[in-house]
């Protein structure tokens, strides 16, 4: 029973991060369950700030992102390919800031084991990822660590940030449109994001293809150079025409060996 109740819960999920809110009475009917049914899983889904509740259904929560430990068991096989192909275009030798996000931890696995590299990282989950590899020189940026981002964001972290050049920020954002670029849910995130581009001599971001078309609240970066950004086999083919025409450099990866079902989650990719 716990199981048919997990899985009724992730596809909520999966529809609040789609649509933004659901319907319980909507909800009960697709399930052939009871609208009691579906309001006792919002009502847990609130608990676990996955949703706010209001009269009728429930909304995605606005400037919240899901928590980082979360979104690490999300889609992957589709993170994995992002990873690999970031990879292929890292120069040995440089200096790499990774930003807080479940792709950017999936690029850190993704790296050969004597990669040569040196890697700051405000996220302890990439630090713990990278850290003892024979060819990593690692960095990590301190401060309080803010559990939804899964990074330090504080003015400590900041002040650590401003003393680091690194060669290239591959950033972690929660959307992508035409207008206004890359975005983030939460402002402190966003503006630590911008200060880690403004450091660095270019920026790269790995976006899977639910994150286009989503706007954020946050702005992070335009899509003008020097900006880079790497996207998935079925990202739609006038959406990278569209941003390889503002000056972006833009890559695909080869597609997933099996497939996940793309989920809209609202954090850093």
């Amino acid at each position: 029973m716990d199981q048919f109740v997990s899985e009724r819960q992730a596809r909520i999920l999966s529809e609040l991060r789609a649509k933004g809110r659901v319907a319980a009475q909507d909800l009960a009917q697709a399930f052939g369950v009871s609208e009691d049914t579906v309001r006792r899983d919002l009502r847990e889904m609130a608990g676990r700030g996955e949703c706010e509740r209001v009269y009728g259904g429930a909304l995605l929560p606005v400037g919240k992102t899901v928590p980082l430990k979360t979104r690490i068991s999300e889609q992957p096989d589709r993170k994995v390919m992002l990873g690999q192909k970031v990879v292929d275009l890292l120069e040995e030798g440089s200096v790499v800031f990774f930003d807080a996000g479940s792709t950017n931890l999936a690029i850190a696995r993704s790296l050969p084991e004597n990669f040569r590299l040196t890697a700051v990282t405000n996220t302890p989950a990439i630090a713990a990822e990278l850290s003892g590899r024979p060819g990593v020189e690692l960095i990590m940026i301190g401060g309080r660590v803010d559990p939804a981002v899964g990074a330090a964001l504080d003015a400590t972290a900041i002040r650590q940030l401003e003393t680091i050049r690194p060669d290239l920020c591959i950033l972690g954002a929660c959307g992508l449109t035409l207008e206004e670029g890359l975005s983030a849910d939460i402002f402190e995130d966003a503006a630590f994001k911008r200060l880690a581009c403004a450091a660095s001599k270019r920026s790269l971001a790995a976006i899977t293809s639910d994150k286009l078309g989503l706007r954020a609240a946050f702005h992070v970066h335009a899509l003008q150079a020097p900006l880079s950004i790497v996207f998935e086999a079925d990202a739609d083919d006038a959406v990278v025409r569209k941003i390889a025409i503002q000056g972006v450099e833009a890559h695909r990866c080869g597609a997933a060996a099996s497939s996940n079902e793309k989920i809209a989650s609202r954090g850093n990719i």
